[in-house]
């Protein structure tokens, strides 16, 4: 989902991994791989650079000149197969190139994608399909025709731009550059693709799909698998060329049921794998799907959960989609530049935000955790930037943002973090946010921390939550700076050492400076979650990574509510009076 200033976390099946070794995997890794030697250079590169070049000549030197141009060139290749209650849904495999320019015009300083009051000025566009013959001749023609359509609309903005700028208040943060100086790269890679047998997976979904048929309480079941080989070429005129490719395969598993009352209680979970070998077996799959039904079938006849001020303890899991939400978005740069966002952080690079025991970085170089692969990883960002990893915070004291070629005053080069969906401009964005602590307590002595602060603030329970569906943020001056993140399995842990309590329809809610200050403890074991996160510039994959976290204050509220109620029938083959059906 995409909304104007706010952001949503999409898990879109998402799994728990619990990950042993907390040293090793934080340890800073190494910059882009070299070159391979023995890759083999793509013609379509020739193509690209030859019709950049001829573009530049000529548009550089008009009235309003173009200052840069990037052509990219991204060539999926794509399998997807899926299955619902026992059948089939779909099985496909697809192929596309999809070309996108970039034409900016003006000069570093002021260009066409200046913002001026609330109107911002985008570059690009959707972008255009291209053949998937490497013929250097079509192709030419398809740039062609698509770097003229940049070039008027860029031409056409920057005038608007000009005009506009006369007549508006320029704040310190707009006076900062419109574009970055970087450094050309160059890095020719292998080009990598997938071969998939998809008749085992078509049996795989509908087996996995037909055991969740086994519960009267699921009223529905789908099982994804999807694979993916994404190749992207690009050359600009500032004389990066690049080549790379990446993989990625995800197993998702979603139920939904309802409860009396009408409200849908969704468990998702989701496998996520780069190399062929390590994609799960049958015994990890069933094990999951019988943890989903459990905890479902438990929901569906949870009570539902009051809204409640008090001590909560939640997971590595939780607690990594609450820091995505809560900080990630508010340290991504381009929100520092713009006029209608909050800007909570802006003016406090060098304060403690955090308590001292905490430090955050984001390093999109990081292939894994432990055991688990990372969605955020990737070599170069969108913008021909290589990955970094950046300190954010350090002991609770800010210290940077995540930076696209869009610079800050103060922070003038981008730090590899300018990412978009395929067809939309790339701004700041999170990849692989990594929470560490040096106040770390054990499970059980969290558990115990917990109580004591329940009888110390007079509470009947505090929360223990286990599981979350993603969430959501408003960061635009405009609205509440408030977040929103959904638990779906939520217990209350009583004072007294009586057994915890499964309840339902809970919401977290709250405002990040107020939120990120009551964090007194966390966890000794790191844990991940592997989700797409939908803003401004699309839907990109992006993981998380959190011990479990001790706050003595958490804002809960209702889950919003359906009317439907449950079906009037039970499912037919669970219907002992009125079928003979069999499961």
């Amino acid at each position: 989902m995409t909304y104007p200033n706010r952001s949503a976390l999409i898990p879109f099946l998402y799994g728990l991994t619990l990950l042993a070794n907390l040293a090793s995997p934080f340890t800073p890794a190494a910059p882009a791989a070299p070159p391979d030697a023995q890759a083999k250079r793509s013609p379509l590169l020739a193509a690209l650079q030859a019709e950049l070049e001829r573009s530049m000549k000529t548009l550089s030197a008009q009235d309003l000149p173009a200052y840069y141009m990037g052509y990219t060139i991204t060539d999926t290749q794509r399998v997807d197969v899926s299955g619902s209650n026992g059948a089939l849904l779909n099985s496909n495999e697809t192929r596309n190139r999809w070309l996108e320019v970039s034409v900016r015009t003006g000069s570093y300083q002021l260009d066409d994608t200046h913002k001026v009051g609330e109107r911002q000025m985008q570059s690009g566009g959707p972008g255009v399909t291209v053949p998937l013959d490497d013929d250097p001749q079509v192709l030419r023609r398809a740039i062609w025709l698509e770097t003229d359509k940049q070039y008027r609309a860029a031409e056409e903005a920057l005038i608007k731009i000009k005009t506009g700028k006369e007549v508006k208040v320029e704040t310190a943060e707009g006076s900062a550059p419109d574009f970055s100086r970087e450094a050309p790269r160059s890095y020719i890679g292998p080009q990598v693709s997938i071969a998939v047998d998809r008749k085992p997976w078509e049996a795989n979904v509908r087996a996995y799909t037909k055991a969740f048929r086994e519960s009267a309480a699921i009223i529905n079941s789908i099982v994804t698998f999807s694979a993916q080989a994404q190749n992207v070429f690009q050359v600009t005129s500032e004389g990066t060329q690049l080549q790379f490719g990446q993989i990625r395969y995800r197993l998702e598993l979603f139920i939904q049921g309802k409860a009396p009352d009408g409200m849908d209680i969704d468990r998702y979970y989701n496998f996520d794998w780069v190399d062929p070998k390590d994609a799960p077996d049958d015994k990890a799959v069933y094990v999951a799907e019988a943890t989903m039904r459990k905890e479902l079938e438990g929901l569906v006849a949870a009570p539902i959960n009051d809204p409640t001020v008090g001590p909560a303890l939640l997971t590595g899991r939780a607690a990594a989609v609450f820091f995505h939400e809560v900080f990630g978005h508010r340290a991504e740069g381009h929100r520092q530049k713009d006029v209608t966002e909050g800007q909570t952080f802006s003016k406090k690079v060098g304060e403690q935000i955090l308590p001292e025991f905490l430090s955050i970085t984001d390093d999109t170089t990081m292939r894994r955790l432990g055991t688990q692969d990372l969605l955020g990883y990737y070599q170069f960002d969108d913008e021909g930037v290589p990955a970094q990893r950046v300190t954010l915070v350090d002991h609770g004291v800010l210290k940077n943002f995540e930076m696209s070629r869009s610079p800050l005053v103060g922070f003038p080069h981008s730090n590899g973090h300018g990412r978009r969906q395929l067809g939309a401009t790339p701004v700041s964005r999170q990849g692989n946010l990594i929470v560490q602590s040096s106040k770390t307590l054990t499970n059980a002595q969290l558990r115990a921390e917990l109580i004591e602060l329940i009888k110390a603030q007079g509470k009947p329970y505090g929360l223990l939550i286990d599981d979350i569906a993603g969430g959501f943020t408003f960061t635009g001056r405009g609205q509440p700076q408030a977040f929103q993140v959904l638990p779906l399995v939520v217990y209350k842990v009583f004072p007294d050492g009586g057994p915890d309590e499964l309840v339902r329809g809970v919401d977290i809610v709250g405002t990040p400076l107020a939120a990120l200050t009551k964090i007194v403890a966390t966890g000794d074991t790191p844990e991940v979650f592997n989700g797409y996160c939908g803003a401004e510039s699309g839907s990109v994959p992006v993981a998380a990574a959190s011990p479990a976290i001790l706050t003595s204050e958490l804002e809960v509220q209702k889950k919003e509510s359906s009317t439907d109620r449950p079906p009037i029938l039970p499912p037919p083959a669970h219907d002992v009076v009125k079928t003979g059906g069999q499961i």
